[in-house]
């Protein structure tokens, strides 16, 4: 069987890397963040959160960039809330937004109202004009529990997308075979995924950008601009900030990009392979 990176028109020795910048729509400060990332070429796609408060503000600023969709399930800060655009009542915490941890949703969301909202955050954003490239999952709570796995893998048949899947290494965490699972259903995904508990992802760049495998991995960022907003916001805004100056504004990881030899691809050569299956 040829390689995702060999029906992608590559070889089987060539090393590819898609960088995605999260969590467009969190705030404006990672609106603006995002956008310039993107524009560096260094970041080759993103994902926007539509359920929350600047999402359709990052869908004025969109101009045909590589966009997928962030779904959403989970808004984990104190002061700052969001909430199922379906209204789903099981997905409703507390204090009205969404749940802010993994164990609230696995213990009281309906798998029903789960699989709606998730289809209702994919058709706004076509509806706002994103030509949506592939799906990943906030938090990594579709991901992490075999049951929501399966609503995340409908939604990347249904819709004919890409998806972010975990790296051959977290199944063995995860107790349940995705990747073959995943395989079987004929959907898309990378080779490798390279990612570090929560945010902030320069150490990631540092140990394993110039020891990539060959094939299709993907790394990613959460850049945000510094501002008041942020600071009142998140308290990993640090970490958010540092992201994006690693992107637009220390040179460090063009040079390393450069001499690692990787090339940089988005996900939308995917999503063309998920739709000639």
């Amino acid at each position: 069987m040829p390689t995702l990176a060999e029906r992608l028109g590559y070889s089987a020795d060539d090393r590819l890397l898609i960088i995605n910048a999260d969590d467009l729509g969190f705030c404006h400060s990672a609106n603006v963040a995002v956008y310039d990332c993107l524009a560096t070429g260094l970041v080759t796609s993103a994902t926007l959160m539509v359920p929350c408060p600047w999402a359709r503000e990052a869908a004025a600023r969109y101009r045909g960039e590589d966009v997928g969709v962030h779904l959403t399930v989970n808004a984990e800060w104190e002061f700052y809330r969001w909430g199922p655009i379906t209204h789903a009542p099981s997905l409703l915490g507390g204090d009205g937004g969404f749940p802010r941890t993994h164990e609230d949703v696995w213990e009281h969301a309906d798998l029903d109202e789960v699989r709606r909202e998730c289809r209702a955050q994919i058709e706004r954003a076509i509806l706002w004009g994103f030509d949506v490239s592939h799906i990943d999952a906030h938090m990594g709570t579709l991901q992490l529990r075999p049951e929501f796995f399966d609503v995340y893998l409908d939604m990347a048949v249904e819709f004919r997308l890409p998806l972010r899947m975990s790296g051959r290494r977290m199944e063995e965490f995860l107790g349940f075979p995705a990747r073959e699972v995943a395989t079987e259903a004929g959907v898309v995904f990378t080779d490798e995924l390279l990612f570090v508990p929560g945010v902030g992802t320069r150490s990631m760049f540092e140990q394993h950008l110039g020891r990539l495998k060959p094939g299709v991995t993907e790394m990613h960022v959460h850049p945000a601009v510094d501002s008041s907003e942020l600071r009142a916001i998140a308290p990993d805004y640090e970490a958010r900030v540092d992201d994006f100056r690693l992107v637009c504004e220390d040179g460090y990881l063009r040079q390393a990009v450069e001499e690692a030899g990787v090339t940089l691809i988005g996900f939308r050569p995917l999503r063309e392979l998920a739709r000639n299956n």
